[in-house]
């Protein structure tokens, strides 16, 4: 029998990954870590949206995961949009020669069965179709780890998210919303476990002790796709109450820094930066979901929008309030405690969210402790989930490699 160092397994990882979401990239390094820790000899690389940065930070081979570089810009022109109806054809044959070359890919995380923002279907859903058919025709084992989903009315999107779901030799999720979700679109879950998002498995910062500033995470939000005829509608009422609320801080002499989540999120922290106009309002680069987590653990308190700063926030143990723009975000504050604080960023009401952080603050010495209980607990499900990962899908050096049918 072959050793694992001279037949080492081929793990694929697969997503829109280096493309700016810092929440996407962090999915990636628990994922990265777990394999460099249980099983090093392994060979990775990845099909993904931004193969350049990928490959500089990670240190892996990284191919881009459309031919057509503009896949995700509005296709007027006719050239441009017989280049978009080519490039699915090609991408097809490219999907599958590269799932061809590996025994695993992984999806790590992030909400690929979901549409709580605006999509398309012929966009990351259909990649992510492309990806689970070719993997079921191919003979390999495509694993989708700690996803987020929801229930899709969009009929075109809710087919495809289905049929790649069920096309997927592994499927768990990072919430019973999620897992619940796609039962309610007719996959059978039975065998599916729920365990708490892959970001909590990442590093915690060491960090200095909190201050009295307040981060506060802005997203660049119009509604989901549900929402498209009222999206501007909806991106005025968030931003005009988040810039209420961070200059209410700014009159209580409370130093305030902006964070964000996605290349996208610039334009919102420039237009409160604007309205606002003061030396205690600050906004630091962050470049990884480690750097939001250092800034956050630095801080008295956080209120944030996008999922993935809030997981940062409740990670280091910083008292948190939501601004809630889907279910998911709900779900993840009530499972570490916090679900109390939670506010609708469709609807956002100063006073009343003034009122909820007030609150917040008196009770931080108590809600440190009771997420410092919930992080323990998340990182004990976060090992079982990788055990399981393992024997699942990981141990194919023992195993005869499948023919391409």
């Amino acid at each position: 029998m072959t050793s694992a160092d001279e037949n080492p397994v081929r793990v694929g990882v697969f997503g829109l990954l280096g493309s700016g979401n810092l929440g996407n990239d962090g999915s990636l390094e628990a994922v990265l870590g777990y394999l460099r820790a249980e099983h090093p000899e392994a060979v990775v690389d990845a099909l993904c949206g931004g193969p350049e940065v990928v490959a500089a930070r990670y240190g892996i081979p990284a191919t881009r995961l459309h031919w057509y570089r503009g896949e995700y810009r509005t296709a007027s022109r006719a050239g441009a949009i017989a280049a978009k109806g080519l490039g699915k054809l090609v991408d097809a044959v490219r999907t599958a020669a590269w799932v061809r070359r590996h025994d695993v890919v992984i999806v790590p995380g992030m909400g690929v069965l979901e549409a709580t923002l605006p999509l398309r279907p012929w966009g990351f859903p259909y990649a992510l179709f492309l990806l689970c058919a070719s993997g079921r025709l191919l003979g390999t084992r495509v694993a989708l780890v700690g996803v987020g989903a929801d229930e899709i009315h969009h009929r075109p999107t809710r087919a495809l998210v289905r049929w790649s779901a069920r096309l997927a030799a592994y499927r768990s999720y990072r919430d019973d919303l999620s897992r619940d979700a796609l039962r309610a679109m007719g996959v059978n879950t039975t065998r599916d476990k729920v365990y708490p998002d892959l970001a909590f498995a990442l590093p915690t910062p060491c960090g200095s002790a909190p201050s009295g500033s307040v981060c506060v995470g802005v997203m660049d939000f119009h509604g989901g796709n549900d929402d498209r005829a009222r999206a501007e509608e909806i991106h005025r009422r968030y931003l005009d109450g988040t810039t209420r609320f961070v200059r209410a801080l700014v009159e209580d002499g409370r130093q305030v820094r902006l964070l964000t989540g996605d290349a996208c999120d610039s334009p919102v922290v420039a237009a409160i930066l604007d309205a606002v106009d003061s030396p205690l309002v600050t906004a630091p680069e962050v470049a990884s979901l480690a750097d939001l987590m250092k800034e956050m653990a630095a801080a008295g308190t956080v209120v944030a929008t996008r999922y993935h700063n809030l997981v940062c926030a409740l990670k280091v143990g910083a008292p948190t309030l939501a601004l809630s723009y889907a279910a998911k975000s709900d779900a993840l504050m009530d499972r570490m405690g916090l679900a109390a604080y939670c506010h609708p960023a469709r609807e956002i009401h100063a006073d009343r969210l003034l009122e909820q952080f007030r609150d917040l603050e008196k009770r931080s010495a108590e809600l440190r402790q009771t997420l410092t209980d919930r992080n323990l607990a998340a990182t004990r499900q976060l090992h079982i989930q990788f055990r399981e990962l393992t024997a699942a899908l990981l141990p194919v050096n023992n195993r005869p490699r499948q023919e391409a049918v």
